[in-house]
């Protein structure tokens, strides 16, 4: 395998988005391994799907970057195959990254995407498209920003969190591990570890 091939694992909707990005940089993709053995031996997206997951484990892929938009699921397939190393990241290369943000293995960046200067960016997270993230954020492994998410500066977002279609949150806020804001919601204060939060200014659900 040469180093500009690539294995995808997931052939679904965020897979799209994945494959697009990928092509953009010139890669080869030489196919997708997905767990729904229905999919087997068809195409997706114009790319064969070769087999289930089990098969990153032959040491024929060289690359291999984690497709599946459930933050649960993408680390559950991570630790299950964790010993294989070539991870990749994704950058696209019409979004803008800051020389000094960092980045973590198996992240994906998309299309329109703004990363400001000093930000943290853990392994397998996902930056859809069109997100703001200003200076000295903080984001954990796992974390699914959705497209149109904005975050201020030093805002710190825990493991496995996911914030929905064109929420925001002020400076300086954290929100902790496995927690959710919903579609549009404005966090203006901290979130606690696996809480989800809608509105404005947003509110966990149960609240009144």
């Amino acid at each position: 395998m040469m180093a500009d091939e690539v294995i995808v694992i997931g052939a679904g909707g965020h897979s799209k988005v994945v494959i697009s990005t990928l092509l953009e940089l010139d890669f080869n993709i030489i196919g997708i391994l997905d767990d729904d053995e229905k999919k087997l031996g068809t195409k997706f997206c114009g790319v064969p799907i070769l087999g289930t997951t089990e098969l990153i484990t032959n040491g024929n892929f060289l690359n291999a970057i984690l497709a599946i938009g459930d933050n649960k699921i993408r680390k559950n397939i991570y630790e299950r195959y964790s010993t294989f190393s070539s991870w990749i990241s994704v950058v696209h290369p019409h979004s803008y990254v800051h020389s000094s943000a960092s980045i973590g293995k198996g992240t994906v960046i998309f299309a329109g995407t703004i990363i400001q200067p000093d930000v943290q960016i853990g392994e397998h997270v996902i930056i859809n498209t069109g997100v703001s993230i200003d200076h000295d954020c903080k984001i954990g492994d796992y974390v699914h920003l959705a497209p149109g998410v904005k975050l201020a500066g030093g805002v710190s977002i825990g493991e496995g969190s996911f914030l929905g279609i064109n929420s925001a949150v002020i400076p300086g806020k954290k929100i902790g591990r496995w927690s959710i804001v919903g579609a549009g919601g404005i966090v203006v204060k901290d979130v606690n570890d696996s809480t989800t939060v809608i509105g404005i200014p947003a509110k966990p659900m149960n609240s009144k």
